[in-house]
């Protein structure tokens, strides 16, 4: 019995052919799925206390400010403060998320149903990560993975390199302590490319996918499984319900977090027509500035270059986009966030996708139900599966948002990038990386998290037979529509 569960365990049904063009991501692997072999069965609290070495790598104060600050020098995207925060509070979310829960071996026994489940471990995990969070979404991928007994081989992006490479070093340094094998975290050499990327994600036992759609798209075309995520583009309701001040004051805390580099970071609003005027003064009270018709061209201008969202824009400060499109007059009020009004939405209405940047567009609607024709068709030119925004919603109206509109999230009058990936004042998982379901291209859902590094087997134990009358289960049917 020894000798076969030694032999089993050698044995692994993903192995892959050789790629003789990468071999320096083969031997990554390679060496990554010796040290998961031994890894996997080590036992719970060899599991959490990598989990625990990997959290505190990143959470460290003196570390974290190293890599918030080394992130925005070295990408040029966001504030490092506010990663500073990040990096901090969403590690800490994940760790209550995981602590206490049982992720190697029997997890689950339903004595009713005859069934045990046992948690296994998926294996090598490609973690592809973005340059607008280079340590926190790769922190929270590898501690997810972790937790399910795999081993993780990063794929950074090219402007996130030194950050995820700092993050590894501080890992590495932890698991040093904890006498836990390196091999368990590592990531792709320089220069990282495409052919690379590819590479591993063929070599992997699962790919999982944060960034640009044409990497979502190469993970889903790898022959990996793989897991993957959608474009956000983030509208918010403001119904005549709603309390102005407060509304404008949590999208003003969203729009201009991390200077919105996150896909979750409301792109528009749409305000009903009776709260209209008072949500834009709301709003400018905030630090909103709201531009002209000239002005909004001369920001077009600047932020959408040959029919692309320019990089010169992305990520970086009100004042800073201002003067780059020659807006001084605007960048001289030190604006917290700009606004452009719009109608329509679509390719031929840049102003209607996603901006990645703290530029909110706003939308007037007629009522409640001109406001959701509103976002569908937001949504319809990009952004649908992530997650709709509401303020001054009654429950009512936040279930038909959740039933109507193309999306796997409603957040309640909440600041909704905050919100969306899970925060300490509501039950969603906390999460980088947000599953835009079949809307958005992808197979889930759901915040990304430790369940989708785990495989469950289930063993299944013979109970008494069951069987039912037809008439228990199809009378119904017979009384109204006959036999």
């Amino acid at each position: 019995m020894n000798d076969m569960a030694s032999g089993a365990a050698l044995a692994h049904p993903r192995e892959r052919t050789p790629d003789t063009e990468q071999p320096d991501v083969e031997r990554i692997v390679a060496r990554a799925r010796a040290a998961q072999r031994r890894f996997e069965n080590a036992g719970q609290q060899t599991l959490d206390t990598a989990v625990a070495a990997a959290a505190w790598a990143i959470m460290e104060p003196r570390r974290n400010r190293q890599l918030a600050d080394l992130a925005v020098r070295d990408t040029g995207l966001g504030n490092a403060d506010d990663k500073f925060r990040k990096n901090h509070r969403k590690t800490l979310g994940l760790l209550r998320d995981l602590h206490g829960v049982a992720t190697t071996g029997v997890i689950a026994r339903d004595e009713s149903h005859g069934i045990v489940e046992i948690a296994r471990a998926v294996g090598v995990v490609a973690a592809i990560t973005p340059s607008t969070n280079p340590a926190a979404t790769p922190a929270n991928k590898i501690i997810n993975a972790l937790k399910c007994g795999n081993a993780v081989v990063v794929a950074p992006s090219p402007k996130g390199y030194s950050s995820c490479a700092l993050l590894i070093d501080f890992i590495h340094a932890e698991f040093a302590k904890a006498g836990l094998d390196a091999d368990l975290v590592q990531m792709l050499p320089q220069p990282i490319g495409k052919a690379a990327t590819a590479a591993l994600m063929r070599l992997a036992d699962l790919v999982v996918a944060t960034g640009s759609q044409a990497n979502v798209r190469m993970a889903y075309t790898s022959g990996t499984p793989a897991f993957g995520v959608g474009a956000g583009n983030v509208a918010s309701i403001i119904t005549e319900r709603a309390n102005a001040d407060d509304a404008a004051r949590k999208i003003a805390v969203s729009k201009t977090f991390d200077n919105a580099t996150s896909c979750s970071s409301e792109n528009s609003v749409v305000i009903v027509d009776a709260i209209y005027a008072r949500m834009l003064d709301a709003l400018t009270n905030e630090g909103g500035v709201l531009l002209d018709a000239a002005q909004k061209a001369r920001l077009q201008a600047a932020m959408w270059r040959d029919g692309k969202l320019s990089a010169c824009c992305t990520a970086r400060s009100a004042a800073a986009i201002a003067r780059e499109a020659g807006l001084d007059d605007i960048a001289a009020r030190e604006p917290r966030f700009l606004m452009v009004e719009e109608s329509g939405y679509g390719s031929a209405y840049p102003f209607s996708g996603e901006k990645l940047a703290p530029v909110l567009t706003v939308y007037r609607a007629r009522d409640i139900g001109a406001a959701v024709d509103t976002v569908c068709g937001i949504y319809a030119y990009m952004g649908a599966g992530h997650s709709v925004g509401v303020h001054g919603a009654d429950d009512a109206l936040a279930v038909t948002l959740g039933t109507q509109l193309p999306v796997a999230r409603v957040i309640v009058d909440q600041a909704h990038c905050l919100a969306t990936g899970g925060n300490f004042d509501n039950g969603l998982p906390f999460s980088l990386s947000m599953g835009c379901g079949t809307w958005g291209g992808n197979n889930f859902s759901a915040n990304l998290g430790y369940r989708q590094y785990l495989n469950v087997t289930r063993v299944a134990y013979p109970i008494e037979e069951r069987v039912p009358e037809v008439d228990d289960l199809l009378g119904d049917y017979f009384r109204r529509c006959g036999r």
